[in-house]
């Protein structure tokens, strides 16, 4: 994921939002996303940078800004614009930076007191700006996912189907999990696996971990980040890859 990006072999997950303060929650800076939408009435708002070494390229690296907001009950919208779509010289070299939007909906609440989790799906669609668009794919991505809490301890993850057109595309399957604990009341730590199967006729499938991190400087206030290393096909896909965010929740 996320998830589109600079990191080539997740393009659609890198773009998924939620927050994970107290009571914990998902989404960045993990590529593995949840079900739980933002709060009804409120925003989750993201000015980030991201980047990936992929096979042959150096690190390349993009900003942008995501906005999510809960539009009614178990429902959130969510928008994610790239700032440095078309870089000249010196410029950031983004690859091409998806222009996304989608709906996050919870259709099950999870038992506190029971092991029936949360669930939720978010559809949505990423078209491909910058100055190497020509031939990328617009991508729809349908997922599903599942989360379940105990104590300081969150576990989610799932998985969605990619719809993608343009030459030589493919059609393909992204997954995820992660477990995370919140280790102090103002700092969250965990790890993921996640990944994606072929994406192209050329590609092979591929797979990542990750490890990430949230700061609560207070409750408006927040700085996220990860790190990940492919574990499968690395060489092709992602051989290093980071996401550091500040968030600002009003």
């Amino acid at each position: 994921m996320t998830l589109g990006s600079a990191r080539r072999a997740l393009p659609c997950l890198l773009l998924l939002v939620a927050e994970f303060s107290s009571p914990v929650r998902a989404g960045p800076p993990y590529v593995t996303d949840d079900p739980e939408p933002t709060d009804t009435g409120h925003w989750e708002n993201y000015l980030y940078s991201q980047g990936a070494s992929t096979a042959g390229q150096t690190l390349r690296a993009q900003a942008g800004i995501e906005l999510n907001y809960g539009a009614a009950e178990n429902t959130q919208l969510s928008w994610s614009v790239p700032l440095d779509p078309n870089p000249g010289p010196g410029g950031m070299g983004v690859v091409w930076a998806p222009l996304g939007g989608g709906v996050k909906y919870r259709f099950i609440q999870e038992d506190e007191h029971g092991w029936r989790p949360q669930v939720g799906i978010f559809p949505q669609v990423f078209i491909p700006v910058g100055p190497l668009d020509r031939g990328a794919p617009v991508t729809e991505l349908l997922p599903v996912w599942i989360q379940k809490s105990a104590g300081p301890w969150t576990t989610f993850g799932g998985a969605g189907y990619t719809l993608s057109s343009g030459r030589d595309k493919r059609n393909y399957v992204i997954y995820g999990w992660a477990l995370q604990r919140q280790l102090t009341g103002k700092f969250s730590l965990g790890a993921e696996l996640f990944g994606q199967t072929r994406d192209s006729v050329r590609d092979r499938a591929a797979t990542a971990a990750g490890l990430a991190a949230q700061y609560d400087f207070s409750r408006l206030w927040h700085l996220i980040g990860s790190v990940n290393t492919g574990v499968v096909a690395a060489s092709q896909s992602d051989r290093f890859s980071y996401n550091v965010a500040l968030k600002w929740t009003p």
